[in-house]
């Protein structure tokens, strides 16, 4: 059995200690992400899915507007601090990748195909899902750490406001990524047994 695919989703974990010491340069690192996102497949072949790479300034800007966006909706200064935290972690990582549906080609779906018209967003989130495991799994096999992370529907506006994205574009997670400065403790997982069923 040829079991090599398995080894990098083995090593693929959630990494918040993350830093900026990248090997890769930004062409490269942009290559990866990009061939990587575009080898998921998707329903009806609709490729809905989208991605914008931060790099840099825009990379620090988005963890910027991820914080005054929280911050209108903090209880305390004392409750903030956990999550001010956490995202100085991820202003310290190299890059982010925003993911995104494009939910006019969902809506054209559910107009040409009105038989699986309930199906179809769905299907997009099914389809992103891949596409970001796609991506976390390169970005491991070439030594670099990364999370998924969810601060939308919070900061949607400001951030198709602030990298002039298109109408329709629904921000579904953000991934940032970069060196790893510590490994992630182990988490724990259930037995394949009480997940996967073998009927025969």
């Amino acid at each position: 059995m040829n079991d090599k695919v398995l080894e990098p989703l083995k090593n693929r974990h959630s990494v918040y200690a993350l830093g900026r010491h990248v090997s890769l340069s930004d062409q490269e690192l942009g290559q990866l992400i990009e061939d990587a996102f575009v080898l998921a497949p998707t329903a009806f072949n609709n490729q809905a899915t989208r991605a914008v790479i931060l790099l840099g300034e825009q990379h620090v800007k988005l963890w910027d507007l991820t914080e005054a966006s929280l911050r209108t909706v903090a209880v305390s200064p004392e409750a903030f601090a956990k999550t001010q935290a956490k995202l100085d972690s991820f202003r310290q990582a190299y890059g982010t990748v925003l993911y995104f549906i494009d939910t006019n080609i969902v809506h054209q779906n559910e107009t040409d195909f009105p038989l699986y018209a309930a199906n179809f967003h769905d299907w997009a989130e099914q389809g992103l899902g891949g596409a970001q495991l796609c991506v976390w799994t390169a970005l491991s096999a070439n030594g670099l750490g990364a999370s998924l992370q969810h601060y939308n529907p919070l900061i949607d506006a400001a951030v198709a406001e602030t990298y002039d994205l298109p109408a329709g574009w629904q921000l579904r997670g953000q991934m940032p990524f970069g060196s790893v400065e510590a490994q992630p403790e182990a988490k724990p997982m259930l037995p394949a047994s009480e997940k996967v069923r073998v009927l025969k």
